[in-house]
């Protein structure tokens, strides 16, 4: 299994899914050696130690990871790339420079992308395994190159697209390597039914090549939930997601000005970062809302469950998302939820308010009503709890196994 991230160093969604499936996996007697990068050690080690292997162990199930060294982080851009080779370069010595750092690490990310995929052909040459399961674009190549050298089947993932991360706005050389990828495997993974239909119409993937395994999330029945405290006057209105354009911030910060126009004792809570974050402080200045909205940057694991405990409503107004586990877990800690249309998620879920993402009228409406009427909140509070028992990591990892038989019968 071929990926960018996981827990408990995770960065978004991918990580979580990656850490469901394999957890999912464990429980079906499936064995995974999972590669991932690992950034920088270079600095401090030799060429020897590109490679390094740890044993982790879930569901008392060991699980082996070779990582890669290198400068790959999820959810990288080009620009992002840039400024991390810079700041490597700038910390080596002088006499390093030539004969070792430019040899290490690629000039830019594309560079480094085909560096990574070369490692991984590394690996491939001395496990044993039966199949390569590759996440996103940034392990694709790596999963073309671990066929290539094994001759064994690749299943690629699809988490989400190009087009989804950039409102359609593509980055060409990403098309690409996605397109290449999709086209090379044996079998397609798509989060959702929008998703595959995204990738039928802007990549060409005969449909039939593509198999749709929707997400799902964990439950911990032995977990005791956190006691606090809040004004029972205040409502909480939560945005838990990465800010960037394809997760909607900002249509969540124009709602919270109508809110509290009517409303003016809700608090609105946006965690999480990325390359809107300053962008969406000032925002929330200029729309004289501030003193409303917490920023409260990035949040993990049990900071999470907490989040969305303390919350009375859950809201993931994302513009284009493939899947959205998000959702998932604000029902898992019996809080309600207001998601976007315009996501895969949607397709599973039928107790939690919906609503197109550009709507800031109705998603107005829906979050006051949620806010003043106990009833609807705990309607979905109650129903959405049992409905999420269903859509499990487990039920995920099946239907995985079920493409990795039909990939291994073909072959």
């Amino acid at each position: 299994m071929l990926g960018w991230e996981f827990p408990p160093h995770s960065r978004g969604g991918l990580g979580t899914a990656c850490h469901g499936l394999t957890k999912g996996l464990s429980t079906k007697n499936v064995d995974v050696v999972f590669v991932l990068p690992k950034g920088k050690r270079s600095a401090e080690s030799s060429h020897i130690n590109m490679i390094f292997t740890e044993n982790l162990y879930i569901e008392n199930k060991k699980l082996k990871f070779h990582h890669i060294d290198t400068m790959l982080y999820p959810y990288m851009t080009s620009e992002e790339y840039k400024k991390e080779y810079s700041k490597h370069i700038r910390e080596l010595a002088q006499r390093e420079r030539d004969e070792y750092a430019e040899s290490i690490y690629g000039k830019d990310l594309f560079e480094e992308v085909e560096r990574f995929a070369d490692k991984v052909k590394v690996v491939a040459s001395f496990e044993d395994f039966d199949i390569i399961h590759a996440h996103d674009w940034m392990t694709y190549k790596a999963g073309v190159s671990a066929k290539e050298k094994s001759g064994k089947p690749l299943v690629v993932h699809m988490h989400a697209t190009e087009f989804d991360r950039t409102g359609g706005n593509v980055n060409q050389h990403v098309y690409d390597i996605e397109r290449y990828g999709m086209h090379m495997a044996d079998k397609v993974i798509a989060v959702s039914n929008f998703t595959k239909d995204k990738v039928v119409h802007h990549y060409g993937i005969d449909p039939s090549k593509i198999q749709v395994v929707h997400n799902g999330v964990y439950f911990n029945d032995n977990e005791v939930k956190q006691e606090f405290t809040k004004n029972e006057n205040e409502k909480i209105v939560l945005f838990l997601g990465r800010l960037t354009l394809q997760k909607g911030p900002d249509y969540f910060l124009e709602t919270a000005k109508r809110v509290l126009d009517m409303m003016p004792n809700v608090r609105f809570v946006v965690a999480g970062s990325g390359d809107m974050y300053g962008r969406m402080i000032e925002r929330a200045a200029d729309l004289g809302i501030g003193k409303n909205v917490l920023f409260t940057g990035h949040l993990t694991g049990r900071e999470k469950d907490l989040a969305y405990q303390m919350a009375d409503l859950y809201v993931m107004p994302s513009v284009s998302e493939p899947f959205g586990i998000t959702p998932l877990e604000s029902m898992k800690n019996d809080t309600p939820v207001l998601m976007s249309k315009q996501s895969g998620v949607s397709e599973v879920v039928r107790n939690a308010l919906k609503v197109d993402f550009w709507d800031i009228d109705e998603m107005t409406n829906k979050i006051v009503s949620v806010l003043k009427y106990n009833s609807i909140g705990d309607m979905l509070r109650t129903d959405g709890k049992t409905e999420v028992r269903a859509l499990t990591w487990d039920v995920a990892a099946e239907k995985c196994m079920d493409v990795y038989d039909e990939v291994l019968r073909t072959r």
